[in-house]
């Protein structure tokens, strides 16, 4: 069997999950969305079911997958309903819905329901992605009051730039936020993992935490809370070959590498459609059997090639963590031009394994 893998450490996860709850001061919604960030959504969540408060997909199709996992936990569509013919479904799987435009607003005015549903009404304070404007809110707030068949009204918006802690559109978002919504009961969720590590005065009722439950830090520098963290993903392979080549020999496609001395190259059975990044340069961080190393050459479909100097035990066989506990991801992210999110979110191919 081919050796790639990810490993899964499911009380990590707990552990993160605990620390957001910790930082946010009230519940947070465990976010779950695109397979848990790569982590298998169905076994995230049943590790935390224990414990979390609820949890939050995208879309109603990764919300019955839950269902049909055995989560009984409340969950929020963070994208809310795409159609109003989603509405009875909504209700019929006890789930949660962002409101985050007029038409939505409307279709729950249209559409009558046997049993009244959770809203989460979502300000555009400054992002500008999604959400009701501040001119708008009030009245959409007001209007789903109104209705017998909406329950609870969970006041929410989201950062745009949290993960920058100097900059000021935060606090900027935040004070429009605070004027949109003045004087409306209620509670309210804004903090996203960035913000729940770097910006306590967003803190609210409800936390959002995501990329921080799978022990990756959301800032490209150095965070003092981030760093207690524990990574939950281990990517790793082996060694399927070894190479000795002399000085002056390309490695790879496009001899992206030559070697300047003689030198030992080992190949690692793991490449871009395992979900490694392609564009990772020369030099990027490794461990080999537990000891620093180097990936050299371009990475391929389904190898990439790493610097044997320095590891004279290491052979066919030879273990190789991509990322996990002893490469941190974040380093992977500086050497690849990339982000952390699509980092995880890209893993496929290998097998998830789950421990813990």
């Amino acid at each position: 069997m081919r050796p790639a893998r990810a490993l899964i450490d499911l009380e990590a996860l707990r552990h993160n999950y605990r620390m957001a709850r910790r930082l946010g001061g009230g519940r947070a919604l465990a976010v779950v969305k695109a397979d848990a960030y790569g982590h298998g959504a169905a076994r995230c969540a049943l590790a935390l079911q224990d414990e979390a408060d609820g949890f939050a997909v995208a879309c109603i199709e990764e919300a019955f997958a839950l269902r049909e996992a055995g989560i009984r936990a409340p969950i929020l569509l963070l994208e809310g309903f795409f159609d109003a013919d989603e509405l009875p479904l909504i209700v019929q799987h006890d789930l949660w819905t962002v409101v985050h435009a007029p038409w939505q607003v409307d279709a729950l005015e249209r559409t009558p329901l046997r049993k009244p549903v959770e809203v989460w009404l979502k300000l555009d304070s400054g992002m500008h992605r999604v959400g009701l404007g501040a001119a708008d809110y009030r009245d959409a707030w007001q209007r789903l009051r109104a209705l017998p068949h909406v329950g609870g009204i969970v006041k929410m918006s989201h950062f745009a730039r949290a993960d920058e802690p100097e900059c000021v559109r935060t606090d900027e978002q935040l004070a429009t936020f605070h004027d949109a919504t003045a004087g409306l009961p209620g509670e309210s969720s804004l903090c996203n993992s960035p913000a729940l590590l770097g910006w306590p005065r967003a803190r609210a009722e409800w936390a959002r935490p995501g990329l921080m439950l799978y022990g990756v830090s959301p800032f490209p520098q150095a965070n003092a809370i981030a760093a207690e963290l524990r990574p939950v993903m281990t990517l790793e392979s082996k060694l399927i070959a070894v190479r000795d080549l002399p000085a002056g020999e390309p490695v790879g496609y496009g001899a992206r590498f030559v070697t300047e001395r003689p030198t030992r190259i080992g190949v690692v059975a793991m490449g871009y459609a395992d979900g490694y990044p392609q564009f990772a340069v020369n030099g990027t961080p490794v461990a080999i059997d537990g000891r620093p190393g180097r990936l050299v050459g371009r990475v391929s479909m389904d190898m990439l090639t790493v610097d044997l100097t320095g590891h004279a035990q290491a052979g066919v066989g030879s273990r190789v963590e991509l990322w996990g506990n002893q490469v941190p991801a974040a380093q992977v992210v500086a050497h690849s031009q990339t982000s952390a999110y699509r980092l995880l979110c890209a893993v496929k191919r290998v097998p998830l394994q789950y421990t813990g």
